[in-house]
């Protein structure tokens, strides 16, 4: 707390400028909603100076509805860095694609150590479809997709990203594996469950958040961010503080600076309220 001019307390800027946050498994609960305390929370830390970006692996077609929800206005690292969206004006500001043929080709490397995997593709831009191949299982959630009888079909547009399953491996194995095959090609990373991606080479939520924050006039210095899965990683080892949720993948909860509480248990809530009473 700091005195004004006339002796009565005020409270100071917040501690970091910038609060960086995943939408699934951190922000938003089981439910897919985000609770009233800690949109409180994140009120009022922007009271106090601090800047709320939403980095997610959705591209903007699956967030865009999530974000009208919350009257979130900001802007959005959509798509695992790919896009940057400005959800008050509804616009696509920045957006990297997947070479198509860099991928086909990434695929046969991948399937040639681990059998045949099952693909789909989200497609580039503010409308685009995500498309699944065929025996590609659904995640669950109601969200919008476009079955495909011939994998050659999803190639038909510009894409920012694939999914990839397999019958067999699980998500850890078949990341790991994907990324021996073909790590020299594409980036890998997985964000959940049945949920391993395919990425151009070099992108990450940490990539695309430092083009947002750089709109911003913000730097890594001044952020926190928080996730909860490995694709998270990069984010919070670019933020000056990165925080797991106790519900995180083990692997972000090995290298992440502080464990908040789950995302069920207003775990962004209760941190934040800590740092603005400090």
């Amino acid at each position: 707390m700091t005195r004004d001019s006339g002796g009565s307390e005020s409270a100071g800027p917040f501690p970091y400028r910038l609060i960086a946050t995943d939408l699934d498994g951190t922000l938003l609960r089981d439910d897919e909603t985000a609770s009233p305390r800690t949109r409180e929370a994140l009120d009022a830390a922007a009271a106090r100076g601090a800047a709320h970006i939403v980095v997610t692996g959705r591209s903007v077609p699956w967030t865009k509805h999530i974000l009208a929800d919350l009257d979130y206005k900001g802007l959005a690292v959509c798509g695992q860095g790919a896009q940057v969206y400005d959800a008050g004006a509804e616009r696509v500001l920045t957006s990297v694609t997947l070479d198509r043929r860099l991928a086909q080709l990434a695929i046969a490397k991948i399937e040639a150590e681990t059998g045949p995997v099952l693909v789909a593709a989200s497609q580039d831009g503010l409308d685009g479809e995500v498309l699944i191949g065929p025996g590609y299982r659904e995640q669950g959630k109601g969200l919008p997709v476009v079955a495909c009888a011939d994998r050659d079909e999803l190639w038909s547009a510009p894409l920012n990203k694939l999914y990839l399953q397999h019958r067999v491996l699980g998500d850890d194995e078949l990341a790991k594996a994907a990324s021996a095959a073909a790590g020299d090609l594409v980036s890998i990373t997985m964000s959940g469950q049945d949920l391993v991606e395919m990425l151009p080479l070099g992108l990450s939520k940490a990539k695309g958040l430092s083009i947002a924050a750089r709109r911003l006039g913000l730097s890594s210095r001044e952020t926190i961010a928080f996730g909860d899965m490995p694709n998270d990683i990069p984010m919070l080892a670019w933020a000056a503080h990165g925080v797991a949720m106790a519900n995180a993948h083990p692997e972000l909860l090995s290298v992440a600076d502080e464990i908040a509480g789950s995302n069920n248990e207003d775990g962004i809530a209760v941190l934040l309220e800590r740092l603005l009473a400090a």
